[in-house]
């Protein structure tokens, strides 16, 4: 629709130019949400011919921006070109597998919103009963007009939202805030300079290793080498399994050797005589350890 809005005429069939009425952009839209639905990710293409530069070659004053203003009037829609990004495979199996870790997987991304949503379903980050109206929403939303939420409303909508669309670098970082504020640990992945910010304000800060800029690398906290969110979720699970494992040791040698502890305490307090040796509490050492 940013382009739409630019468009005054549209290429017909036989190649000529006719008006491009309120109805028509319409009806555009209404094609761009049934590929969007689809999981498709729609562009729209459009011309304008020029018989001199629509500005001043010759003034160095003009800003890049200024220059584009010239040049985004009076367009004419040629069509619409779809795309798609294929999911990776085991992508949603370990969005599933984090659920039922407990993590709670949310997507921000800059897709329209349907996309998102379509993209989403697909990777089980959304499921068949989910309310999408509430669990998906424009970015749009956080800053309704033009400055973000208060902390309030803010923190009461990121808590349900498991989908951001349309968002910008800032929005991100916002999101992140949001979620600290309600005392989640948030992991925040990334590749471009944009997402630094965001990557340094969480928890922990997830570089992509293959596509990723060094802004971002330099931003983050731990470099995911094969840009594979699988492998976050591997990660998790060795992690959690090697802290398990280091609370079981410790809990065994509390409970071990508390005894141990407690006598020599108390044969200290009370003037006697240690019950056993050195050498002997560290064979009773070796051999319950064993």
């Amino acid at each position: 629709n940013f382009i739409l809005d630019y468009c005054t005429e549209q290429l017909a069939e036989d190649g000529s130019a006719k008006p491009l009425t309120t109805e028509d952009k319409k009806q555009v839209l209404d094609i761009v949400d049934k590929y969007s639905s689809r999981a498709l990710r729609v562009l729209a293409i459009a011309t304008r011919e020029f018989s001199a530069m629509p500005f001043n070659t010759k003034n160095d004053d003009l800003s890049t921006d200024q220059k584009f203003e010239a040049f985004r009037s009076e367009l004419k829609l040629v069509g619409l070109v779809a795309s798609i990004d294929p999911d990776r495979d085991g992508v949603p199996e370990s969005v599933v597998a984090a659920r039922g870790a407990g993590i709670r997987v949310v997507m921000i991304t800059g897709d329209y919103l349907k996309t998102a949503i379509a993209i989403a379903h697909n990777v089980n980050i959304l499921q068949a009963d989910d309310d999408e109206s509430i669990s998906a929403v424009d970015c749009a939303r956080l800053r309704p007009d033009g400055g973000y939420l208060e902390h309030h409303d803010m923190d009461q909508m990121t808590a349900s939202v498991r989908v951001f669309a349309r968002a910008k670098p800032e929005d991100k970082l916002e999101i992140v805030k949001s979620l600290q504020r309600q005392g989640a640990v948030t992991a925040m992945t990334g590749d471009g300079v944009n997402d630094a910010p965001a990557l340094n304000q969480a928890n922990i800060g997830v570089a992509m290793g293959i596509q990723g800029t060094e802004v971002a690398k330099g931003a983050s906290d731990m470099i995911l080498t094969d840009d594979n969110f699988c492998s976050i979720v591997a990660a998790v699970e060795k992690g959690r399994t090697i802290y398990a494992g280091i609370q079981k040791f410790v809990a065994f040698i509390m409970s071990v050797h508390i005894a141990e502890v407690m006598q020599i305490f108390f044969c200290i307090i009370c003037g006697i005589p240690v019950m056993r040796t050195p050498l002997q509490i560290l064979f009773l050492i070796l051999v319950t350890d064993l």
